[in-house]
């Protein structure tokens, strides 16, 4: 009996695996990317406990223990950091992350097949444009002596104002290139998600007398809320990781003190600066352990609020 179950499971297994070839098939390059860039990396995590050196290699550097992470949390500076870096995220999951679903919602109400397609095409665009480039915009559109913002300040009686230079507005540059840049491509997802709704239910409630702003709210937006709770912990996991580019595009010397994040931080102290790799280990641990914190509670909340909710 034993015997014959076993048989039986291993036919099923080879049906399955022979029902489903083609998608194994289209997966396994992603699955051998992810275990090179990504799993075999992960040895390399002991340099973080090591005063590493490249001469002796990751064997012969000594141990020392939780010394780096020790010098780290002693540092004023990477406090500094830390705590840019968590405002600088708040602002990004308050303002940037329900950018695209407002967009995705609004298109939605377009009608007329072209405009959405024209404004789809336009929100699209800036994704595909390099964070150098972009940041190079920026520079020059908010510029003192000849940005068009500034020139309509200065027309309408006001100051100028060092929009990319002021520790004040800094942050806000940042937030505001991120939604322009990604608000279009962000979109796809809830645009998906939102075709995926069942039309009847929208035929149900006209019949019923609702208006387009009680379907928004009463079928749109519960038919995506699966999918906007997904995106939600894949962020908040994601809190203390901001793009590389972005900030080494945008910051200048000015806005160090209000813009600088762990991974600029990582860059300038910890690899092109003492070349203390160490220390820059050390970093990518800790925000990765945050990050794995952060995307358990997230899961757990969402789990809480929804039994749709949540990841697993």
């Amino acid at each position: 009996m034993a015997k014959s179950a076993g048989t039986g499971a291993v036919m099923k297994k080879k049906k399955h695996l022979k029902k489903y070839i083609t998608l194994y098939l289209i997966f396994l390059p992603v699955a051998i990317w992810y275990i090179i860039f990504k799993y075999i990396p992960m040895g390399g995590i002991i340099i973080a406990f090591k005063s590493f050196s490249p001469m002796k290699g990751i064997g012969g550097s000594p141990f020392v223990g939780m010394a780096n992470f020790e010098r780290l949390f002693k540092s004023s500076a990477f406090l500094s950091v830390l705590k840019n870096n968590i405002i600088l995220s708040v602002m990004d999951i308050c303002i940037v992350f329900p950018a695209p679903i407002i967009l995705a919602l609004s298109i939605n109400e377009v009608k007329n097949k072209m405009g959405k397609r024209v404004v789809q095409s336009i929100t699209y665009l800036p994704h595909f444009i390099s964070w150098a480039v972009a940041g190079g915009l920026f520079y020059m559109f908010f510029s003192v002596s000849k940005g068009p913002v500034n020139a309509v300040i200065k027309a309408a009686g006001g100051a100028g104002i060092n929009f990319m230079g002021s520790s004040v507005w800094y942050r806000w540059m940042v937030v505001l290139s991120s939604v322009w840049k990604e608000v279009g491509w962000g979109s796809i997802v809830y645009l998906a998600a939102i075709t995926g709704v069942d039309e009847e239910l929208y035929e149900a409630a006209a019949i019923d007398g609702a208006n387009r702003w009680n379907c928004l709210r009463y079928i749109t937006l519960p038919g995506i809320s699966s999918v906007i709770s997904v995106m939600l912990i894949m962020r908040v996991g994601a809190i203390l990781s901001l793009n590389f580019d972005q900030t080494f595009a945008m910051l200048n010397d000015s806005v160090l003190s209000v813009g600088e994040t762990i991974e600029y931080y990582v860059y300038r102290v910890g690899m092109s600066s003492v070349n203390n790799y160490s220390l820059g280990t050390a970093i990518g641990l800790f925000k990765s352990l945050i990050g794995f914190v952060m995307v358990l509670g997230a899961n757990w909340a969402s789990k809480r609020i929804s039994e749709d909710g949540g990841i697993w």
